[in-house]
């Protein structure tokens, strides 16, 4: 079972859920999950209750939304591989520092303390600022893999990066034969 989890870089949803629509091709056990704020929040991008309906109709999977219910993605149930996909720089930073206080947060430390693979679709706008500390961190932990990624608009937002969605599928591939996709800045 594959875990895929949405965190609240809400104008990444749409890309993410079309790379989700090709990686169920070939992995069709797939438990959705959401942080809080995405499950509870409408935006100029879509209704959290739609989205919620499509993760569901595509993963035949309940959204897992809370802390309680991503905790047993440890021992109890564990993932093959969990993808957050996006991942804001907020998640990225409680993940780095051991922060867990969100389903997605819960999910990633359940599953990384049974030393499985994690795959992050990084979408973030101080990510080379505030954040580069945190990918340099992540980037030397056993299990931790990262989907390439490039700036997205250099000039609005000089310091952001967002993953290439089109390269999460390979990334996948590659991060269960241990190996991090190159380039990752691209």
């Amino acid at each position: 079972m594959i875990g895929y989890a949405l965190t609240g870089s809400f104008c990444t949803h749409k890309a993410s859920i079309n790379t989700l629509k090709e990686l169920i091709k070939t992995e069709p056990d797939i438990v959705p999950i959401m942080s809080e704020n995405v499950y509870n929040t409408d935006t100029r991008f879509g209704k959290a209750q739609d989205l919620i309906r499509e993760l569901e109709d595509l993963c035949h999977n309940k959204v897992i939304h809370t802390i309680k219910d991503a905790e047993p993605f440890g021992p109890a149930r564990p993932l093959e591989m969990l993808v957050i996909a996006p991942c804001t720089g907020n998640t990225l930073a409680k993940i780095a520092h051991g922060i867990t206080d969100t389903a997605v947060t819960m999910s990633a430390k359940a599953h990384l303390r049974q030393n499985r693979k994690l795959l992050i679709a990084l979408a973030s706008n101080d990510a080379m600022s505030a954040n580069l500390c945190n990918i340099g961190t992540l980037l030397n932990r056993k299990n931790i893999y990262f989907v390439p990624m490039k700036q997205d608009d250099i000039l609005k937002k000089p310091h952001s990066l967002v993953a290439d969605f089109s390269r999460l599928t390979a990334s996948f591939t590659d991060a269960m034969n241990d190996r991090q996709s190159r380039p990752l800045f691209i």
